[in-house]
């Protein structure tokens, strides 16, 4: 539900608000998640061209990720998806916020690059800062004092903060515009830069080299029409694609699944709630 505080579906495992209003930073979105009381043993994120928060600020939430514990609130690098194990969550509340990269790299600094899509405990990153944050939503009464709240927070982190190289926000956004179908080469060309310059540049202050960011936004948009139910030979035709085979081989190596088995995964079950994906 786009301007309401909450909505329930039988299907879904959380509670999900979304502000009413839109936020003003441009490439930023947000959620608000509650627990449900239903028991989730294992989670597969699936990836997204996005830098994402989640900001634990009620109950507890806490789970394994390769080597590494992810307690309570915590961070994951563009492209990160991964499955989740051993999740235990009891009576939580968190903000989940997508960042674009170009967003990310004013929040975040350098260590956009270090996250290499992966995830990690937003303690690490950002210290005692973290748990104010998550102790300044937990005061606010109500979804929308918290979306905005941290919206002027993000806003006041943004206006002081490094940007994005031009030449890298506009190869970025070519590639997004085009649904992730531009040659890396082009791009290369038109900016008048070797290939290895943009590789070392946009990986710097992106996250992912080019070509992998053009194959993450190519892959959004076809998994998302897919659960959307759009049959896979059309998606895989619009999305540029060779053909079907090559949009099977895409989606099992992000996600390990096949365009028939992705559309039950729950994180995009609730895409159309919480990030208005039809």
């Amino acid at each position: 539900m786009r301007s309401g505080e909450s909505e329930r579906d039988d299907a879904v495992l959380w509670d999900i608000a979304c502000p009413q209003q839109p936020g003003r930073v441009p490439g930023v979105t947000m959620a608000g998640f509650a627990d449900r009381g239903i028991t989730t043993p294992g989670l597969r994120l699936i990836p997204h061209p996005a830098v994402t928060l989640v900001l634990v600020f009620g109950g507890t939430m806490a789970a394994e990720y390769a080597t590494r514990r992810l307690q309570g609130s915590f961070l994951t690098g563009i492209g990160f998806g991964e499955a989740v194990r051993g999740l235990r969550a009891e009576g939580f509340e968190a903000l989940q916020v997508r960042l674009s990269p170009l967003v990310a790299y004013a929040v975040l600094g350098p260590v956009v690059a270090d996250l290499d899509g992966t995830a990690v405990v937003l303690e690490d990153v950002w210290g005692r800062e973290a748990a104010r944050l998550s102790e300044q939503l937990g005061e606010r009464s109500s979804w929308q004092e918290r979306f905005a709240w941290f919206d002027g927070w993000l806003t006041g982190r943004c206006a002081a903060a490094s940007r994005v190289d031009a030449e890298i926000a506009w190869a970025w956004r070519r590639i997004v515009a085009a649904r992730g179908t531009v040659r890396i080469e082009r791009l290369a060309a038109e900016l008048g830069w070797s290939r290895k310059r943009l590789w070392s540049r946009f990986r710097s202050q992106i996250g992912l080299p080019p070509k992998r960011a053009a194959k993450l936004v190519r892959f959004d948009h076809a998994v998302h029409g897919i659960v959307a139910g759009r049959d896979a030979a059309g998606v895989a035709a619009d999305a540029g694609y060779t053909d079907q085979s090559h949009l099977h081989r895409d989606v099992a190596a992000f996600t390990s699944l096949t365009p028939a088995t992705v559309v039950d995964e729950p994180f995009l079950a609730v895409d159309h709630i919480a990030w208005g994906w039809p």
